[in-house]
C-alpha cells in the first residue's frame, strides 16, 4: 500500500501533463488557423484593392465588381471576429480556403482584363 499511492500519484500527474499537452497543442493548431486565415484574408484584401484601381483606371468607378468582393470580405472578418474562437479548425480552414478561392478567381479576371486591353492597343 505504501507504494502504491506514490504510483497512483504519478500515474495522475503524468495524465494531467498529458492532457494539459493536449489542450496546448490543440490552441496552438487554433490559433495558427486564425493567423492563416488572417493572412488569407489580408492578402486577398490587397489584391482587391489594386484590382480596384486597376478596373477604374480601365472602365471608370461606376461598374467595379470588387466592391462586391470587399463586402464579402468584411463579412466573413466580421464572421471571424464572432466566431473565431469556438469554430472547429475544419470550419475555420474552410473560410480560408473561401479566400483563397476568392483571390485566385480575382487574379484570373485580372489576367482576362490584361489580355483583353492587350488586344484593344
Amino acid at each position: 500500500m505504501g507504494i502504491l499511492l506514490p504510483l497512483l500519484l504519478l500515474a495522475l500527474a503524468g495524465a494531467a501533463a498529458l492532457l494539459a499537452l493536449r489542450v496546448r497543442r490543440g490552441s496552438r493548431r487554433r490559433q495558427q488557423a486564425i493567423s492563416q486565415l488572417l493572412d488569407a484574408a489580408d492578402a486577398l484584401e490587397s489584391r482587391l484593392r489594386a484590382a480596384r484601381a486597376e478596373i477604374e483606371a480601365v472602365a471608370g468607378s461606376d461598374e467595379n465588381p470588387v466592391r462586391a468582393a470587399m463586402q464579402e470580405l468584411l463579412r466573413q472578418r466580421l464572421w471571424l471576429q464572432d466566431n473565431a474562437e469556438r469554430a472547429s479548425l475544419e470550419q475555420l480552414h474552410g473560410v480560408r480556403d473561401a479566400l483563397d478561392a476568392a483571390r485566385a478567381s480575382i487574379e484570373r479576371q485580372l489576367q482576362r482584363v490584361d489580355r483583353a486591353r492587350a488586344g484593344a492597343v
